[in-house]
C-alpha cells in the first residue's frame, strides 16, 4: 500500500476519533483501536474498508497491542504516525478514588503509551519520516490538585517522549507530545463532579482543534520540537510555568483549583 498510514488507540470518540476522521479525508489509511469495539466497528463502516481497519484494543494488555500492529502493518505495509491517544480520567480528591481506579489510570495512561512505543518501534523503523505522537495534557506542566494519579501518568509520558526524541533520533523517528488544555470531549464532559479549575479555567478547545494539531505536528520535520501546547491558554500556562518562581505557580495552581 502506497498511502501512508496511522495507528490511533483510543479512536472510538473525542480527540482519536476526530483524529481519524481528519487523516481519512486526507488519504491516510487509518487504523482505529480502542477498547470499545462497537464504537470503532462503527467508524469504520462510516470511513469504508478502504480507507481503514477497526479491532478492538486493550491497551493494557501488551500482547494485544503487538498483535494488533502487526496486523496493521501487514495490511498497510508501512507506519508513518503512531498516535497513543487512549486515556482515562478520574477526578477529585486523591483519597476519595479507589486505589483500584489509581492502578488502572497508570495502566491505560501510562503503560498504554509505552506498550503502544514498544511494539510500533520495528514498523516505525521501517518507515521514513515516521514519527510517534503521544498525547500527554497540561496537567504534566505543574502537579494539579483533583487530577493527582492522571497528572502523574502525564509527567510519565512527557518523560517517556523526551527520551525517546532523543534514543530514536539515530532511527530518523520524530517522538513529541500534545499538551493542551480542557477538551471538549466525552471524557470532560462525563466527569461526575467536575472540579474548579474546569470551570474557571472553561473548556476552549475542540477534538477537531487538537486533531489538527495532531496533523500539523506529524508534518512538521522539527526534530528538536518534542513538546507541542495547542491553544494560546495552554501556551501561556505552559510560558508562566517556566518564567515565575515556584512559589508563584503552586499559589496560581491553588488558586485556579480551589484548593
Amino acid at each position: 500500500m502506497s498511502r501512508p498510514a496511522i495507528f490511533i488507540t483510543g479512536a472510538a470518540a473525542g480527540i482519536g476519533r476526530a483524529t481519524a476522521e481528519l487523516y481519512a479525508a486526507k488519504g491516510w489509511f487509518v487504523g482505529l483501536y480502542d477498547l470499545a469495539g462497537d464504537a470503532v466497528a462503527a467508524l469504520h463502516t462510516q470511513l469504508g474498508a478502504d480507507h481503514a481497519i477497526a479491532e478492538a484494543l486493550d491497551v493494557t494488555d501488551a500482547a494485544a497491542v503487538a498483535a494488533a500492529l502487526e496486523r496493521f502493518f501487514a495490511r498497510s505495509g508501512r507506519l508513518d504516525v503512531m498516535f497513543s491517544c487512549a486515556g482515562i480520567l478520574t477526578t477529585g480528591d486523591f483519597a476519595d478514588i479507589p486505589i483500584a481506579r489509581h492502578h488502572l489510570i497508570v495502566d491505560v495512561n501510562l503503560k498504554g503509551v509505552i506498550n503502544g512505543a514498544h511494539a510500533a518501534l520495528p514498523y516505525l523503523r521501517q518507515t521514513r519520516g515516521a514519527c510517534l505522537i503521544n498525547m500527554a495534557s497540561a496537567s504534566a506542566i505543574h502537579g494539579a490538585p483533583g487530577f493527582a494519579s492522571y497528572g502523574a501518568t502525564k509527567f510519565a509520558v512527557k518523560g517517556l517522549t523526551e527520551a525517546l526524541s532523543i534514543e530514536w533520533a539515530q532511527y530518523g523517528i520524530r517522538v513529541m507530545d500534545l499538551l493542551p488544555l480542557f477538551v471538549a470531549t466525552p471524557m470532560v464532559h462525563d466527569v461526575a463532579a467536575p472540579p474548579k479549575s474546569i470551570t474557571r479555567m472553561g473548556v476552549n478547545l475542540t477534538a477537531e482543534d487538537i486533531a489538527a494539531k495532531v496533523w500539523q505536528v506529524s508534518q512538521s520535520k522539527r526534530l528538536a520540537h518534542t513538546h507541542w501546547y495547542p491553544g494560546l491558554q495552554t501556551k501561556g500556562l505552559a510560558l508562566a510555568n517556566k518564567l515565575l518562581p515556584a512559589f508563584l505557580n503552586r499559589y496560581t495552581t491553588k488558586l485556579v483549583s480551589g484548593y
